[in-house]
């Protein structure tokens, strides 16, 4: 197994029409969440990934796991639970705006995820564990898990620890956040701010000082999301600004820092170097914009040319 990513996913009901929900009478039914969208990312991009979670013994979670399932992720770890309903979120789509959202997930299946229903095996067996910091704040059971991922895998010294604050103020508040956050980067390899969550945490404006922060925390890498400025990333070796690439028609701006950050592992498990395998996270999660859904616009790796320098797009 080349990755393994922990968290939740819910039915995402998108509108079929602009503007405000009260006004809304049709819905898309989608799957949303950080940790799959990344994990269908990195399948798409040849690689081995798996997704650990629990669902509601429902029909949307039925439906979630055999989405994810068909689109090639490992799902053997997911957990279907009785007791509680796969979580559910709605998208308000606003003309040149990032889409409002709107989470029904308090009590969800995935929010019991415990320490008990883990295989530490299935952990061990991979390159790289990515996790987010929505599970870190969705229960005091998920924070647990979190942290007990982390610790394992340090012990085992043989995994690279992948954290995406993901900071979503809906389920903490920003002193949580910050307090929670801060303490876990200390103990993660690779670090995926973006400049308005690295601002939160540090209350520093420069992607430079910002990854300056962590490092002197004991990250090993720093990554500073700059949006359709690219990213900067920093690391003992050395630092770098990768450029952003332009994407003309901008129809759904969720799942492009999951994307991003897939592409980023992608390059790292292939050899490349930082600033290759930056330049590649640029270029998956700039493919998301592209269409609705938070992962539908991903590539598959026979879209990007070998030089990673085009996606061609044959969708």
């Amino acid at each position: 197994m080349d990755v393994v990513t922990l968290g939740e996913s819910m039915v995402l009901l998108s509108p079929d029409l602009y503007g405000s929900l009260r006004y809304v009478n049709c819905f898309t039914k989608r799957v949303g969440g950080a940790e799959s969208n990344f994990a269908v990312a990195l399948s798409r991009l040849g690689h081995k990934v798996g997704w650990v979670s629990k669902l509601g013994n429902d029909e949307f979670g039925l439906f979630i796991r055999n989405v994810i399932r068909g689109e090639g992720v490992d799902t053997t770890q997911v957990l279907f639970d009785d007791r509680y309903n796969t979580g559910i979120f709605f998208k308000e789509r606003t003309l040149g705006e990032d889409p409002n959202v709107y989470y029904y997930r308090k009590n969800s299946a995935a929010s019991t995820l415990s320490i008990e229903d883990l295989d530490a095996a299935y952990f061990k067996q991979a390159k790289y564990i990515h996790l987010t910091g929505i599970t870190l704040a969705l229960s005091p059971a998920s924070n647990k898990v979190v942290k007990e991922v982390i610790k394992k895998a340090k012990a085992n010294h043989k995994q690279t620890i992948v954290f995406d604050p993901n900071i979503r103020l809906k389920l903490w508040t920003e002193k949580e956040a910050r307090n929670e956050i801060i303490d876990i980067a200390k103990d993660c390899d690779i670090f995926m701010p973006g400049i308005d969550e690295g601002e939160l945490l540090t209350g520093k404006e420069e992607p430079e000082s910002i990854a300056d922060y962590f490092l002197k925390l004991g990250t090993g890498l720093v990554i500073v999301k700059l949006g359709s400025k690219g990213a900067y990333f920093a690391s003992n070796e050395g630092s770098a600004y990768v450029p952003g690439y332009n994407v003309k028609n901008v129809v759904d701006t969720v799942g492009a820092g999951d994307g991003f950050a897939a592409g980023v592992i992608s390059g790292l498990l292939r050899g490349w170097s930082y600033y290759e395998s930056v330049k590649l996270g640029n270029r998956v999660g700039a493919s998301a914009l592209e269409v609705e859904g938070d992962f539908e616009g991903y590539p598959y790796w026979d879209e990007i040319d070998p030089n990673n320098t085009k996606l061609t797009v044959t969708r």
